[in-house]
């Protein structure tokens, strides 16, 4: 598999095509020597393209890196200090990058948000949350009623199994003792807990928090689980690089460097 037919397998998964208000240049961003004949035996999946990632690709003898949060968006930084490094770490190991944003974050087999639904044991799964025009959560309902701590708890234990030094679950419990309904958005969508009251649900996940949400959750009498924007989304590259090796037989290595954040 080369790397033009790397990347069209994982968009016909992903499909940035229906995400067009997305930021991300969702995609090749960075292509190697020879992206029609040089054959992929073994992608890096990770959730930040930075020079740790990159370096650790090679260190691992990786041919793709694959991550969520990509070094290019709308408007794009010439390649200067840090950005310059990234990029030539890149070219210099001769090691595509490709990232998928959105798609990853609201895709329904391998996303992140369907992704920890699942990892929740969560049923009759919906879409959830408007963003820029497009549905990119997800809500449903757990398999028992459990209070916010058991939930967060069960989050907390699927993030360790990939990054097992996860620091524990940010918790808001302003709303119902027992929770059967939730709303998952991962990242950076703490201002969506909105989303979650206005539909009546009993709790809402998202990555992060900010100062200005507190009282807003608290006066809406809501239960949020902030689980870390990194921690939230390592979940869409696991599932995908899982689904990498079932359909392909490529071998894909994760590669672990949280932020606590």
């Amino acid at each position: 598999m080369t790397l033009n037919e790397l990347d069209f397998y994982f968009n016909s998964i992903l499909k940035k095509e229906n995400y067009p208000a997305d930021p991300s240049r969702n995609g090749i961003q960075i292509q190697n020597s020879a992206p029609e004949k040089k054959q992929i035996k073994k992608v890096a999946f990770a959730v930040d393209a930075t020079l740790d990632t990159v370096t650790a690709a090679a260190e691992c003898g990786a041919d793709v890196l694959f991550v969520h949060h990509g070094l290019f968006w709308d408007n794009v930084e010439t390649p200067t200090y840090i950005h310059y490094a990234r990029i030539a770490a890149f070219i210099k190991n001769d090691i595509a990058l490709i990232g998928y944003h959105i798609p990853l974050d609201a895709n329904e087999e391998v996303g992140n948000n369907f992704s920890i639904a699942r990892a929740c044991g969560m049923k009759s799964l919906k879409k959830f949350c408007p963003w820029r025009g497009m549905e990119i959560g997800v809500k449903g309902k757990l398999p028992k009623p459990m209070s916010v701590e058991e939930l967060s708890e069960k989050i907390l234990s699927n993030v360790r199994r990939l990054s097992p030094n996860a620091k524990p679950n940010q918790i808001l419990a302003f709303g119902k003792k027992k929770i059967s309904t939730v709303g998952i958005v991962s990242g950076g969508a703490g201002g969506d807990h909105y989303w979650a009251w206005r539909e009546g649900l009993d709790c809402y996940i998202t990555g992060e928090l900010g100062h200005s949400d507190f009282n807003p959750i608290k006066e809406e009498g809501m239960n949020v689980i902030a689980g870390g924007h990194y921690n939230t989304e390592t979940f869409g590259v696991n599932s995908l690089r899982e689904r990498l090796f079932e359909e392909k037989g490529v071998e894909g290595i994760f590669l672990d460097f949280p932020t606590n954040l």
